[in-house]
């Protein structure tokens, strides 16, 4: 059958963002530290340096993984990945060697993080910019609560089964995601699709016929492609992306925050367990506040990012489609992100120079943990909001972009983990958690910056009059005398 054609009429229409319909878009591994150098006849600190394989391979993964998403699609790299991860999982369940282990935990790293930049560009590519804030909300939501309820279900399951049945665990549910991707997740690269009304290849189409395939109902619309040069995936491209100074900015901002989490976190399972003499599942549930501030934070940003988007085009009297997608050349959305961000930004500041000082003078554990909470909720708030941004001003390279923001947030948290207790044995708890809370104060600079230069600098130049945020033009209305200037025109033609 011939592909169809899109008529005149259909050609003068402006193309949807996405032909997706709503309802088809609508740390487990540190409990077990020890048992596992006990069982492989090894030492604590060369089973650390396991973890420290991981999370440098996890720095550099999703470079890779956002590259080959941006260039052939997001289906197979998720394909990919996952049953990467799938083997690492079975095979460090399998093995009886530290060496086995330190490389099966970097296959496992590369495999999952390379996911994550994927699941960022997924968004792009469905979600217009007047709806990506609640789709942003429910990723990070995912992405963030790991670390807090992972250490509780791998301690369960050390204590009930033993170790090698996290790994067992971890194999089943990436199985499961595996063949619902297979079998259900249409491609929605718009390098290899355009808006979703370009046919796929055929391996780029899910097994169940009839099942998330809106190019049947739809005319193809080639002008939505994006086209990309294909090549190997360049890790590289992820450092390029830093060079501009908008998303630069944005980026390192979001990266000091995480560093004040990870160090936040990192102290959860060391000074805290020790001064408060917590038992084993004590220890897990410390974790908690800050994964119920995520889903908290979740439930909330989403409808606030979107909310702000809205009084930004009402202020300055621009439309929103949510079909078409609203061109951000002639939007302040800079603006529009940064608007309410710093009084979260500012409420982790605070919350985690009191937590330093709550934990130094023994104060009840209650209130940690409630500064805890306060802390992520503030953490996560921002990075729903610099997320949202960052697919904004990348929408052509969205997985690229969020490669670039998770190598410098990796870096960054190494170096936070890496000093954190050096600096709470040499100048206590407090002072350690001061410096850490105040930083977050350079992230609301550099946030106030990017509120004011971004969209100058997303130009490369000063903003001209065709770019000025103003409302599109319309055409005048028809009157008598416009209708009879035009007859006139035409007799003279």
């Amino acid at each position: 059958m011939a592909a169809a054609v899109p008529t005149a009429k259909s050609s003068s229409v402006t193309s949807r963002h996405t032909v997706f319909s709503k309802s088809q878009r609508c740390f487990i591994y540190y409990p077990v530290l020890s048992i596992l150098a006990e069982d492989l006849h090894t030492s604590i600190t060369r089973i650390n340096f396991t973890v420290t394989a991981y999370l440098a391979v996890s720095g550099v993964a999703p470079s890779i993984a956002g590259d080959a998403a941006d260039m052939f699609g997001r289906r197979p790299v998720y394909m990919v990945t996952l049953s990467l991860y799938f083997c690492a999982n079975v095979g460090i369940a399998l093995q009886n060697s530290l060496v086995a282990l330190l490389l099966l935990r970097m296959l496992q790293s590369a495999g999952i993080s390379g996911t994550f930049s994927v699941a960022y560009g997924v968004i792009a590519d469905i979600a217009t910019p007047a709806e990506r804030g609640a789709f942003v909300g429910a990723l990070s939501f995912g992405i963030t609560t790991a670390p807090s309820f992972g250490p509780l279900l791998g301690g369960v399951l050390a204590y009930r089964a033993n170790w090698r049945w996290i790994f067992w665990l971890l194999s089943i549910m990436s199985t499961i995601v595996l063949v619902l991707i297979v079998l259900t997740l249409p491609e929605s690269a718009r390098s290899v699709v355009g808006n979703g009304s370009i046919v796929p290849p055929k391996w780029s189409r899910p097994l169940i016929p009839n099942v998330m395939r809106p190019w049947k109902k739809e005319s193809p619309e080639p002008s939505t492609i994006i086209h990309k040069k294909r090549g190997c995936p360049n890790p590289l491209k992820a450092l390029a992306v830093l060079s501009r100074l908008d998303t630069a900015v944005s980026i390192t901002a979001g990266s000091i925050l995480y560093m004040i989490f990870c160090a936040s976190h990192a102290s959860l399972s060391t000074t805290l367990i020790d001064i408060y003499n917590l038992n084993e599942l004590e220890a897990g549930l410390i974790c908690l506040p800050y994964g119920t501030s995520c889903l908290v934070s979740t439930l909330m940003s989403g409808k606030l990012i979107d909310r702000d988007y809205q009084i930004m085009a009402k202020k300055h009297d621009l439309p929103i489609d949510k079909v078409a997608g609203d061109d951000l050349s002639r939007f302040p959305i800079e603006e529009a992100r940064m608007r309410s961000i710093f009084v979260p930004t500012f409420l982790a500041m605070l919350s985690m120079i009191g937590y330093g000082w709550a934990v130094h003078y023994h104060i009840h554990l209650s209130i940690p943990m409630v500064l805890q909470f306060l802390t992520g909720l503030g953490i996560q708030t921002c990075f729903n909001y610099n997320n949202t941004l960052l697919i904004d001003i990348n929408h052509e390279a969205p997985a690229t972009a969020q490669a670039s923001f998770n190598l410098v947030r990796c870096i960054m948290a190494a170096l936070a983990t890496g000093v954190i207790q050096y600096m709470i044995d040499g100048i206590d708890f407090g002072w350690s958690f001061t410096i850490f809370g105040a930083s977050a104060a350079i992230s609301a600079l550099l946030y106030f910056v990017e509120l004011k230069r971004g969209r100058k600098w997303r130009f490369g130049k000063q903003i001209g009059d065709s770019q000025q945020v103003a409302p599109p033009q319309r055409e005048p209305p028809l009157t008598s005398e416009t209708v009879s200037t035009e007859e006139k025109v035409t007799t003279v033609v």
